[in-house]
């Protein structure tokens, strides 16, 4: 099994060498869930490619519920770990297994996403100068306006937005992967742990979302390399963490 280690700000690269590592000692599993997401990704884009507010509710909801169908990643390190190797059958157990507090779970960050999609159409509906309709408007009198303002302000609102999201999941669900702790204790734990080691956990913060850009801007082909790698990542992430992080106080 892979010791934890101290978390620093170098345990970012630590988490994307083991994660990578795992994929490539059993890809099969990995490159499933890549393929599959971005596949739903493509089905997306092209559902909603000309009618902007349906792609971005789609699409922020596709993201922030993404996590829940990475839990398969999550079994899967966790079995490497422990010197075992698990295919699909396993991963698919898992999702079948009807686990209410991952639902639960699923349904929060769903709800989230709606926050957000309510909020930022607010926003650009207030603030711009003409309606928005399709994702070239958004482009053209959104990001592209030469004056600073609409499009800014929408960034920092979607990163303060984002941020309780990152914080409540990071460690969250591989805790309910990994253990039978119920939802509440998990995200406090997990929200313990992101305040214990801020630095670290902003910058795989900033790694999970250049890698995520990174992908989607390659016609979304990068994510069936990113989502597993991520994924995997994810769970040595939760190991630091969870070690470094008093959890006594949550129970």
């Amino acid at each position: 099994m892979t010791p934890t280690q101290a978390v620093t700000l170098r345990s970012p690269l630590r988490w994307l060498a083991l994660g990578w590592a795992d994929l490539w000692r059993n890809p099969l599993p990995g490159l499933a869930h890549g393929l599959l997401i971005a596949a739903f990704g493509g089905v997306l884009l092209w559902a909603a490619r000309d009618r902007f507010w349906l792609l971005a509710g789609a699409f922020s909801g596709f993201l922030i519920v993404a996590p829940i169908l990475a839990t398969g990643l999550y079994a899967v390190s966790r079995a490497r770990q422990a010197g075992r190797t698990v295919g699909l059958p396993e991963v698919l157990a898992l999702w079948r297994s009807g686990d209410g507090r991952l639902v639960r779970f699923g349904l929060l960050l769903g709800l989230a996403g709606t926050g957000w999609v309510l909020t930022s159409a607010g926003l650009i509906t207030l603030w711009s100068p003409v309606p928005i309709q399709k994702p070239l408007d958004f482009l053209r009198h959104v990001v592209l306006e030469p004056r600073l303002g609409l499009f800014e302000v929408w960034l920092l609102l979607g990163a303060l937005l984002a941020a309780p999201v990152f914080a409540s999941t990071v460690v969250a669900l591989p805790l309910l992967v990994d253990t039978s702790t119920p939802v509440g204790r998990a995200v406090a734990h997990s929200w313990r742990a992101v305040a214990s080691h801020p630095g670290p956990t902003a910058l795989w913060a900033v790694f999970i979302v250049v890698l995520v850009g990174v992908g989607m801007l390659t016609a979304l082909l990068g994510l069936v390399l990113v989502i597993p790698l991520v994924g995997h990542a994810s769970w040595h992430a939760y190991r630091d963490l969870d070690a470094g992080t008093d959890r006594r106080a949550g129970s």
